[in-house]
């Protein structure tokens, strides 16, 4: 099955990003990434899917994925300090919510992407738009 790449920054509508987390099922491929034991409490992991790099966080058993990519800038996120559920960016200090991607703060005004997250077993796995 081959996936949609996910949106670039230049890629949105009225200001926002596209939110994965908002398709239907049927539409996802679910695409296992790691398994609870790599992912402890507080850490993150960075993909390389496809060329798209995607970082998933386990904030308090309860992951989150989105796009490492600051839509202020086209510059990387995922490195940045983490605040609850929210993300800043290492750059210019826009923070951005993990769980749907909505840019909080400037200077980022559209949002970046966001993907579901689920866990089966012990396995974390990423919803993934499929073609």
């Amino acid at each position: 099955m081959k996936f949609r790449a996910p949106a670039k920054a230049g890629a949105f509508t009225e200001g926002h990003m596209y939110n994965y987390r908002m398709l239907e099922t049927d539409k996802l491929e679910f695409v296992t990434v790691a398994s609870t034991d790599e992912l402890g409490d507080g850490e993150r992991k960075l993909l390389d899917i496809d060329g798209d790099i995607i970082a998933v966080f386990n904030i308090a058993g309860a992951y989150f994925a989105i796009a490492d990519v600051c839509s202020h800038d086209d510059g990387p996120v995922a490195e940045g300090e983490v605040i609850g559920t929210e993300i800043e960016c290492p750059r210019h200090g826009a923070r951005f919510d993990l769980a749907t991607g909505e840019a909080l703060t400037l200077p980022a005004v559209v949002d970046i992407p966001s993907y579901p997250v689920r866990v089966v077993g012990a396995e974390i796995q990423i919803g993934l738009p499929v073609e």
